[in-house]
């Protein structure tokens, strides 16, 4: 069934608000009206990505003047043709080539207190020249918090967690996440690895990424 674009945002509203939903950070960004939405057609599709950079680009800019905590970004994808995990992530990993190369393209440099290496630890994607961090989810998603009705992919700004580490916040909020979700899941997200331990483009898609996984994504324009 087609849904309008508002009920699209209100099905995830509704998603982060249940009780079991594990992720604090989504809920405080909800509930302090700075969760802002995109909907787009397609996650296999280049269609809307013009759309969505000047959505994430205007995130980072307003960030940047006024760096309150918990802002996001949440793109979520109209269609609803069955992926798998793996035909999810090589959808997101190519819509955020896609995006990273109009950023490229269009003159931003890249923040320059991340990677832009999959594989360096300090990994991050840059857009208006500010790191993200992405979160994605889709209907066949293993784990239950990455378990959504339609294609979504959550931007989320990396000073963020700097600014949480540096108040001394981020290990007590990380670690009520990962206990909400192995009480939701009976398990630990295995992909959750502590910062700076390994890069956290494996954690991007949400799959069970295997040992000797290659990320498919490079920043044109020469790495930071």
């Amino acid at each position: 069934m087609e849904h309008s674009t508002t009920e699209i945002t209100d099905l995830f509203e509704d998603f982060v608000r249940d009780a079991s939903f594990p992720c604090v950070g989504a809920k405080s960004a909800l509930n302090k009206g700075q969760m802002h939405f995109v909907v787009a057609d397609d996650i296999r599709s280049a269609w809307d990505d013009l759309r969505i950079w000047p959505k994430i680009v205007s995130l980072a800019n307003s960030y940047r003047n006024d760096p309150v905590l918990f802002q996001t970004l949440v793109v979520i994808f109209r269609n609803q043709d069955p992926l798998s995990e793996r035909r999810f992530e090589r959808a997101m990993w190519d819509r955020l080539q896609s995006l990273s190369d109009k950023d490229d393209w269009l003159g931003q440099t890249v923040d320059p207190r991340i990677s832009t290496d999959p594989d360096d630890p300090h990994f991050a994607v840059s857009f208006g020249g500010e790191a993200f961090f992405v979160v994605g989810l889709h209907p066949n998603a293993s784990r239950p918090a990455r378990r959504f009705s339609h294609p979504v992919m959550v931007f989320n700004l990396h000073d963020q967690f700097e600014q949480l580490r540096s108040a001394g916040r981020y290990d007590p909020l990380r670690d009520t996440i990962l206990k909400r979700d192995k009480a939701l899941a009976g398990t630990i997200n295995p992909m959750l690895a502590q910062h700076g331990d390994a890069s956290a483009a494996r954690q991007y898609s949400g799959r069970r990424v295997e040992d000797g996984w290659v990320c498919p994504f490079s920043r044109k324009g020469g790495a930071a």
